[in-house]
C-alpha cells in the first residue's frame, strides 16, 4: 500500500483515536529560510495551502481506540508526519515540534507513537535541517532513559533521518506492507540495486521491523502494544514459571532423561506461551541485520500484567537469536517489566556462519543483559539445556525445570567421544554427568520441579 496517498497525518490521529487533543507549538519559522533559498518561503506557503497544515509534523496525545468494545490503550503522545507537506521533511520547525512533544512525554509520564512518512532532511534548509537529526536523537534518548516506551510506524515512504531515528531507533517498529523504508532515498541509491531491500518487506526480513501491521489492523495493534508496554506495575513483581504441560515420574535414569527430552512429542515453547499468555505480541530480529527462528521473543499479557519473554525452540541458537533475547531483557529492564525465559536448545549453533557472525559476543552480551536487569527474570527450562547456549538464558538462583528436561555442560554423545569412549558407554556418561532435572535441583542449579498441568 502507498500511505502517501492514504490518510493525511491529522485524518491518521483521528483515525486512532477520533478525539485526540492537538499540541500547539511556537516553533521557527522562515520567509526563504536560513540559506535564504530562492522560494523556499513560497513553496512552504504553497504546501499550507495544500495541507492545512503549518509544519511537516503534526503532534497530539490521544488513547488508541482498539477493536469494537475493548478499552482504549494508555493515553500516548502521537507525533504523525504529513507527508503532502514538502515530502514530510525535516526542518528546523519540524525539529522544535518533535522536541516539545517528546518533552511533554516525559513531563506526563506517557508513552510516543511516532507515525512515520518522510524523505528525509529538508535541502533548503542545508546543515541547519540536518542538524536536527541530533535534537531528535537526543530526545529519543531522554525518553529512554526516563524508562517510558517508544513505537514507531513506518509508512510509505520513510526514509533517510526519520528512519534512522524516531523509526529506527524504536523499541517496536511496525511498518504498512509495501512502504518504501531505507536510509537511502530512490533517488540516492546506487544503481542497480535491489529494490526489496528498501522496502518494509525487506526491512522486516533483516530483522529492522518487528511487524507488518495493515492500516485497518493498526488501532487495535497499537493499542495492544500499548497496553503491554505503557501499563507495567511498579515495582515489577517476579513472574511465576509455568506449570509443565505433561505429567508422570522423573526420569530414573540420565539415558531416560535424555530420551524424555528429545521426544518429538515432548511440548515446546510455543505450547508453554499458548498456555501461559491471555495473548502476546512478538518482536523480532536483533537490528543487526539477522533473525533466528529459533528464538521468540515478545511481551504477552497474563492476569492483567505484562510479562516479557524470551524462548528457545528446541533448536541451535544463532548468534542472532542470542542478540535478540538480550534485546527483549534490556527492553523490559528499562520499561519495569518482569521477565520469563524458556531453555530449551541443544547448544550455541557453532558452524562457521555463526562463529563469523558474533557467536561468542553475542552470548558475552546475554548473559551480560540478564545479569545487570535490574527486573525479576525467571527461567524455565523446558527441553534441552546444552552447555553455555542454553545457561545464557538462565536468571541465576531463580531456574525451575520440568520433568522432561535435562542441564548439561555437554551432551553425553559429546562427552563420551571427547573421553574417547566407546558408544556402549554413552549411558554410563549420561549418568555421570548427572544431568536429569532432580539432579540439576541437588546441585543447586534449580530451584525446583515445576508440578504439572494446573
Amino acid at each position: 500500500m502507498a500511505d502517501r496517498d492514504a490518510l493525511t497525518a491529522r485524518a491518521l490521529i483521528a483515525s486512532l483515536d477520533p478525539d485526540y487533543v492537538e499540541l500547539g507549538f511556537l516553533g521557527t519559522e522562515f520567509t526563504d529560510g536560513p540559506l535564504e533559498w530562492s522560494g523556499y518561503g513560497t513553496a512552504r506557503e504553497r504546501a499550507r495551502e495544500r495541507t492545512g497544515e503549518r509544519e511537516s509534523v503534526v503532534c497530539a496525545t490521544g488513547r488508541v481506540r482498539a477493536g469494537s468494545g475493548a478499552a482504549p490503550a494508555p493515553e500516548a503522545v502521537l507525533i504523525a508526519f504529513e507527508f503532502g507537506f514538502l515530502g514530510g521533511s525535516l526542518g528546523e520547525a519540524t525539529g522544535d515540534r518533535i522536541e516539545a512533544a517528546y518533552a511533554h512525554a516525559r513531563a506526563q509520564r506517557l508513552p510516543v507513537v511516532s507515525l512515520v512518512a518522510t524523505g528525509g532532511s529538508r535541502m533548503q534548509e542545508g546543515m541547519r535541517a540536518l542538524t536536527q537529526l541530533q535534537r531528535v536523537a537526543r530526545q529519543t534518548v531522554l525518553t529512554r532513559r526516563a524508562g517510558l516506551p517508544q513505537l514507531a510506524v513506518v509508512r510509505d515512504p520513510t526514509t533517510g533521518g526519520g528512519w534512522a531515528t524516531l523509526a529506527a531507533g524504536a523499541d517496536v517498529v511496525l511498518a504498512l506492507p509495501g512502504a518504501q523504508v531505507g536510509f537511502a532515498g530512490s533517488r540516492v541509491r546506487p544503481a542497480g540495486a535491489d529494490p526489496w531491500a528498501y522496502t518494509a518487506e525487506g526491512q522486516h526480513a533483516a530483522g529492522h521491523i518487528d511487524a507488518l501491521t495493515e492500516p485497518a489492523d493498526l488501532p487495535d495493534v497499537l493499542g495492544r502494544w500499548l497496553t503491554l508496554l505503557a501499563d507495567p506495575p511498579a515495582p515489577a513483581r517476579r513472574a511465576e514459571p509455568p506449570h509443565a504441560l505433561t505429567t508422570g515420574p522423573l526420569p530414573a535414569d540420565g539415558t531416560e532423561a535424555v530420551r524424555r527430552t528429545r521426544s518429538p512429542e515432548r511440548p515446546r515453547a510455543d505450547a508453554y506461551l499458548d498456555a501461559y499468555f491471555d495473548w502476546r505480541e512478538e518482536i523480532r530480529g536483533d537490528r543487526t541485520g539477522a533473525t533466528d527462528p529459533g528464538m521468540r521473543c515478545g511481551f504477552g499479557r497474563r492476569d492483567g500484567r505484562t510479562v516479557a519473554y524470551a524462548a528457545q525452540c528446541g533448536t541451535a541458537t544463532r548468534p542472532a537469536g542470542f542478540r535478540t533475547a538480550a534485546r527483549l531483557v534490556r527492553t523490559a529492564d528499562r520499561l519495569g517489566i518482569p521477565v520469563l525465559t524458556l531453555i530449551d536448545t541443544p547448544g550455541a549453533a557453532n558452524d562457521a556462519a555463526a562463529e563469523q557472525g558474533g557467536a561468542g559476543p553475542a552470548i558475552a552480551g546475554l548473559f551480560a543483559a540478564v545479569a545487570e536487569a535490574g527486573v525479576p527474570v525467571t527461567s524455565l527450562l523446558v527441553g534441552e539445556g546444552g552447555s553455555g547456549g542454553a545457561l545464557a538464558l538462565a536468571a541465576p538462583g531463580h531456574l525451575w525445570v520440568t520433568p522432561d528436561s535435562y542441564f548439561s555442560v555437554i551432551a553425553p554423545e559429546l562427552a563420551a567421544a571427547i573421553l574417547k569412549r566407546p558408544p556402549e558407554e554413552i549411558p554410563a556418561t549420561a549418568d555421570a554427568l548427572r544431568l536429569r532435572p532432580q539432579d540439576a535441583v541437588e546441585l543447586g542449579v534449580a530451584r525446583g520441579v515445576v508440578p504439572g498441568p494446573a
